[in-house]
């Protein structure tokens, strides 16, 4: 970790700025009407020109905003700044152009970062392949139940640009950021951040894993108390190691075992802070027990101790995080228990579409008919099947590249009994579900842990796990 003194950006006159935004949606036309009401000449610029794309032009054209349908590719003259929604690739000509012309390239994140005014909320970050909503959510709910006025803020929630400019006042937000995100915001400066896991993803966006690693470690740049890393993945610790963050800023590891000073950790059912306390190398605070993380499953109480860490960086006291974690209640289709039928406990966790959110969610329980399959993005499954193949009473397959997990179960674990379920319509589920319950014996768990996206079935993975839940119901009706 090098230090150096991080000072805020100094504020922009936009009167007559000429700015392109690269994308209509969800961070797109905010950003263009936040720009045009402080003056500056806006223009729009999409690769898109559907029905959907031209409502949204007229909206902006209505206010005086240049819009320019299928053609995103050209830097419109004139241009002195770019602000792109966080989605459009790097390589994309537009910015080829831009960068050619020195020009700056923001994100909705840095644009909001640089309209935060002098007396602005701290922002607590947190990133990682992985559970970023549900952290960033437990720690929203820990700094609530500690009276601080908060909210969860970035990829979900309030947008980044309301929160920073909207007439509520905060204390301190919880900042969820995806390495899209990060990429675009080169001038973000955390109070404290959080990388909870590095795992291959969005390889195809990035170019490379070195290259969204990075991007995931700029969440560090700057901060000014804390950077949590998991002690169990050495990357993450390894971008706090390369991180320049201001003087004092210091390195809190959190750990599924006992913790060492600096870090929080887990003794004996207690989460046990050893960073946030007086003389941390003979001293321990405790501050929830396992029970109080709903649900209990390993990832889970490590997503816990990383929003306890960022909570207690920011002051909270310990009460506060026992009593935020008692209230929160996950997000739907993240492992979350359905029913129980014939003594065998069906779990969805939809939201698992990639390997490394389904090797967390295997890990959670000790026998399973796991059911999988999907759209693969390029994922290969050889390691999550190895690691987890003790723990397969049987799998039922679904989905467009289901081929490549069975390959991996008859390499890594061919006496486990798979069905093949050879059809991509959304009434598979409830074939898929039938099946697992005829493999499953009373103690099992059925998981929906697709380790896949779901878009060759279902619109998104909320509509795969409602099926999921249906067919459940169905089979216990």
């Amino acid at each position: 970790m090098g230090s150096r003194k991080v000072t805020s950006s100094e504020p922009l006159d936009w009167q007559g700025k000429h700015v392109t935004v690269a994308g209509l949606g969800v961070s797109g036309i905010p950003a263009a009407k936040v720009l045009h009401a402080r003056g500056a000449n806006v223009t729009v610029v999409n690769d898109g020109d559907d029905a959907r794309a031209r409502e949204q032009a007229a909206e902006l054209e209505a206010l005086g905003i240049t819009v320019r349908l299928g053609d995103g590719a050209t830097l419109p003259e004139g241009t002195e700044l770019v602000v792109t929604a966080p989605g459009w690739k790097p390589d994309k000509p537009l910015f080829a152009a831009a960068r050619e012309a020195g020009l700056e390239i923001w994100g909705d994140v840095e644009l909001a970062w640089r309209l935060r005014g002098p007396d602005a909320a701290p922002w607590l970050a947190i990133t990682g392949t992985n559970g970023k909503t549900t952290t960033t959510q437990m720690l929203a709910s820990i700094l609530k139940a500690a009276g601080l006025r908060t909210a969860a803020v970035g990829n979900i929630g309030v947008s980044l640009l309301d929160a920073v400019l909207g007439d509520e006042q905060y204390d301190v937000l919880a900042v969820e950021l995806s390495s899209y995100q990060l990429h675009w915001a080169p001038s973000l400066r955390a109070h404290s951040a959080a990388v909870l896991n590095l795992a291959p993803d969005h390889l195809d966006w990035h170019g490379s894993m070195e290259a969204y690693a990075a991007d995931k470690g700029r969440i560090y740049e700057g901060n000014r108390v804390a950077c949590v890393y998991n002690v169990a993945d050495k990357a993450t610790e390894d971008l706090v190691r390369e991180a320049d963050v201001e003087e004092g800023c210091r390195a809190v590891g959190f750990t599924l075992g006992t913790p060492g000073p600096s870090q929080l950790g887990i003794v004996e059912g207690i989460l046990v802070d050893r960073a946030f306390v007086e003389d941390r190398h003979k001293n321990a605070q405790e501050l929830a027990e396992i029970s109080d993380v709903n649900p209990p499953a390993p990832h889970n109480i490590a997503n816990a101790l990383a929003a306890a860490a960022l909570a207690r960086a920011f002051g909270v006291p310990a009460r506060a995080v026992r009593d935020g974690l008692r209230d929160f209640t996950p997000d739907a289709h993240r492992i979350a228990h359905v029913a129980d039928v014939d003594a065998v406990a069906y779990v969805d966790d939809s939201k698992a579409t990639n390997t490394h959110a389904a090797e967390a969610s295997l890990a959670a329980y000790e026998s399973i008919v796991w059911i999988a399959g999907g759209l693969a993005k390029g994922a290969t499954f050889d390691e999550l099947v190895a690691k987890s193949a003790k723990r397969l009473r049987g799998v039922v397959l679904i989905g467009q590249d289901r081929a490549l997990i069975r390959e991996a179960l008859a390499r890594h674990a061919p006496e486990v009994p798979v069905v093949d379920l050879d059809r991509t319509d959304t009434g598979a589920m409830l074939a898929a579900v039938q099946e697992a319950s005829r493999l499953a014996v009373a103690g099992d768990t059925v998981l929906l842990a697709p380790a896949c996206a779901s878009m060759d079935m279902f619109a998104n993975y909320n509509k795969r796990g409602d099926a999921f839940a249906e067919a459940v119901r169905e089979l216990g009706s």
